[in-house]
């Protein structure tokens, strides 16, 4: 029956082609062609990639529809008729020519299409051969236009990215500022705790948000960092699939797809990641009264192998859009870190202790995103309504097989005297609901509202077992086993006025967020409850001075809550001698922070200059407690810290063939830990800069070198040193730019390290670490 079905299917199949084809060839013999170029009604250039449609009047498909090109042209054939045609691009209005009579090859010429009104955003510099852009608010950053990207993760991207610093735990810092609200498409999410598993190949842009107002969360002392994916915005049919190897087997590789229409839009993509990396890290630390030297080393050996999905779709009728994002990964890293300690008298060299420390270490982490996004346009395209919901989830599932060899510097099996291990089973789970609504009151004035609810639980439990000799088993150590236990619930609720005044935009805002806090440790039965609510004003104006030039201010009020890590009070058992944990009495930082810029905006370049500054109470840092010669590395509330400084951001063609970029970022800390450690007052000046230069070489070659470089910078107990790096890139594109095969080398002197400095009156520290960041990689990209 079913080859029956197949043989007659095939032969309708086969008829129809044979009718339809002499139709298709007679209905193309009496078709015409449309065409035109598509310019910026502001800066006169053309605009690339705009989607054309021709509709027949009162139809929602389109006959035909297309892109524009590199030079803003389009073309389109249709049979003779009457039709209207539609211009489509995020960041442009919609543009209408209705009432074209198709009877004949039409050239409408220059068609000039108007950028949004968006108060307060207004764009610098459109071209997406740029990195990057600036705004009132901060810059939104273009991964593809940086080569240095390319095989990387999401942390690549932003060590790349003006006003950020990335340390060598990945910690990110914003202007000096570690406390940063990182977002997954506008959404707070349990996946951005390790940014180093999100390829870079699946960020669509990333917006830093210097200043937030009153939409935002008032959580996080730097700012917001909001990370687009992936989703696919083109009509028809569209992908892409790459593909990077590079040295020590590394490897990131990955494709996408999505379909469009007028009714719907489906896209996914997938990346595959398979990244080793070895290094070391020293570490000098002396204790002045217990006249003790320890000098230790680690040999680092790690691989994460990892699997990124992301998915999705929109449904359009009418005025509403439905639209559903989903994330999933699932990652396993594996990492070998032996330790070797010496332990002396620091005045006499007396050999006290010799000690290895061995820790075989497997951690499996998955973690899936979902969110439903409804959408309500109105005739007015200033008036709008957004609703919201979205889960978080992941799992983290940690194994730690520590060995110890005492008195010996020998990590031979025969020398082992002790074995330790550790189970960390973690879920997060993290809840989102969001309303917001946007109301014109005229055309120079409108006011925004919205609600918003965060959810988050968090549950770790670790469990840590010594081997015992004697029964020749492991046994719990119930001193150090523990489960912790993490509940916040944020609600939230916003109002902002916004208005323009001949060349003034401004917009004064409010936000009210009341948050219940519970952490509590099961085995000890210790339990920490907070409650607060606090209003957070912001204000945000530009004044144009005219075409090219503006002026901008911004203030906020922001809070800095303790991340979970920061309160969970288990330790890292990686070093007996060394010794990081949590503390779960924290207090959230309060925040004052204010800035003033002037932008400078022309057709081919454009210059931001940011003065800022910033003060908190209650300030969080990283603090070194010596109990019994055991270093515990704690965070700790500090009394107050104040920052201001001042930002460059500049980019621009300098000749057709070369474009600059670049930013450069300079600032004065001042922090009072007296509260903490008598005399704990310090100071210090610290500035980064971040510079990528492209040349358009013969043959059509493009040649990338990015240059990073981070001054020393003072922390509560010491400083961190400087870091440099400088990347070489090159590529070549084919098959009229839709394939490309580029040459990358990370780091090409070798220089990125990790170092820092600790200066108490009871100890001092040095630690160094390197890992190996010269790597050579060969990528490859196609687009369909």
């Amino acid at each position: 029956m079913k080859v029956f079905t197949c043989s007659v299917f095939f032969r309708y199949v086969s008829l129809a082609f044979f009718i339809l084809v002499p139709l298709i060839s007679n209905a193309q013999d009496n078709s015409f062609t449309i065409k035109g170029n598509v310019i910026d009604a502001d800066s006169k250039q053309p605009v690339l990639f705009m989607q054309v449609a021709l509709f027949k009047p009162g139809e929602d498909t389109p006959v035909t529809f297309s892109d524009t090109k590199d030079n803003g042209e389009f073309s389109l054939s249709a049979p003779n008729g009457n039709y209207e045609l539609n211009f489509y691009l995020i960041g442009y209005d919609k543009k209408t020519i209705p009432d074209i009579r198709l009877n004949g090859n039409t050239d409408l010429g220059k068609i000039e299409v108007k950028s949004e009104n968006q108060n307060l955003e207004e764009v610098i510099v459109q071209s997406t051969k740029f990195p990057f852009r600036a705004d009132v608010e901060g810059i939104t950053i273009n991964p593809e236009a940086n080569m240095s990207n390319l095989g990387g993760t999401l942390l690549d991207i932003l060590r790349n990215t003006p006003s950020i610093s990335v340390g060598d735990d990945g910690t990110v810092a914003l202007r000096g500022s570690t406390g940063t609200n990182i977002l997954i498409n506008g959404r707070n999410s349990s996946l951005t705790q390790n940014l180093d598993q999100l390829p870079a190949s699946a960020v669509e842009q990333i917006k830093i948000i210097n200043n937030p107002n009153a939409r935002f969360d008032a959580d996080a002392e730097g700012g917001v960092i909001d990370i687009i994916l992936k989703k696919g915005e083109d009509l028809g049919t569209n992908g892409s699939a790459e593909l990077t190897y590079g040295t020590r087997g590394r490897m990131n590789t990955g494709a996408r797809l999505n379909h469009r229409t007028f009714k719907y839009n489906l896209y996914g993509g997938y990346n595959f990641r398979d990244w080793r990396n070895v290094g070391t890290r020293t570490s000098d630390r002396i204790l002045f009264e217990e006249d003790e030297r320890l000098l230790q080393e680690t040999a680092m050996e790690s691989q994460n192998i990892g699997h990124t999905f992301n998915y999705g779709g929109d449904y359009y009728f009418g005025k509403n859009i439905i639209s559903y994002e989903g994330v999933f990964t699932t990652n396993v890293d594996s990492q070998i870190n032996t330790l070797y300690s010496q332990l002396s008298r620091n005045s006499t060299r007396e050999p006290i202790l010799d000690f290895v420390r061995r820790n075989n270490e497997t951690e499996d982490d998955d973690g899936v995103d979902n969110a439903i996004i409804y959408e309500r346009t109105f005739d007015n395209p200033d008036q709008s309504f957004r609703f919201l919901a979205s889960s978080s989830y992941r799992n983290q599932y940690k194994v730690q097989n520590i060995d110890i060899f005492n008195n010996s510097t020998d990590s031979n099996e025969e020398n082992r005297t002790g074995q330790e291990r550790g189970f960390t089973d973690e879920t997060r789970n993290i809840y989102v609901f969001q309303a917001d609504y946007i109301h014109p009151i005229s055309e120079q004035k409108k006011i925004e509202t919205g609600l918003k609810s965060i959810l988050r639980d968090f549950d770790n439990d670790f469990v840590f077992q010594r081997f015992q000799e004697g029964n020749q088993d492991f046994v719990t150590d119930p001193n150090v086993s523990n489960r912790f236990i993490y509940k916040d619930q944020v609600y939230a609720g916003y109002f902002i006025y916004a208005a323009s005044s001949g060349k003034v935009d401004y917009s004064f805002g409010l936000r009210g967020e009341y948050t219940n806090l519970n952490t509590e440790l099961i085995n000890t039965n210790e339990v920490n409850k907070q409650n607060y609510l606090n209003l957070f004003p912001s204000a945000q104006v530009l004044y144009k001075l005219n075409e090219e030039n503006s002026l901008k201010f911004t203030y906020s009020r922001r809070i800095d809550r303790p991340r979970p890590w920061r309160l969970n009070p288990f330790p890292d058992i990686t070093d007996s001698l060394s010794i990081r944990r949590g503390n779960p009495n924290l207090q959230p930082e309060k925040i004052h922070s204010l800035e003033f810029g002037h932008m400078l905006n022309r057709a081919k370049s454009s210059f931001t200059t940011n003065a800022f500054f910033r003060h908190v109470d209650g300030q969080v840092d990283m603090i070194t407690i010596i109990q019994d010669g055991i270093s515990y590395i704690q965070p700790e509330n500090l009394n107050t810290s104040v920052s201001y400084g001042l930002e460059f951001i500049g980019l621009g063609e300098v000749t057709p063939w070369w474009n600059i970029s670049g930013g450069l970022t300079m600032f004065r800390i001042i922090v009072d830990g007296s509260n903490v450690e008598n005399g704990a007052i310090n100071k210090g000046f610290a500035w980064n800069t971040k510079l990528t230069s492209d040349f358009k070489l013969p043959l059509g070659i493009n040649f990338q070198i990015v240059a990073n470089y981070d001054s020393p910078e003072i922390e509560a107990q010491g400083r961190d040193l400087s870091q440099y790096f400088v990347d070489a890139n090159v590529m070549k594109n084919f098959f009229k730019n839709r394939g490309s095969l580029a040459l990358s080398v990370r780091d090409i002197f070798d220089t990125l390290r990790f170092a820092g400095e600790n200066r108490t009156a009871a100890f001092s520290q040095d630690f160094y670490s390197k890992m190996e960041t010269r790597i050579f990689l060969l990528s490859a990209k196609f687009n369909f």
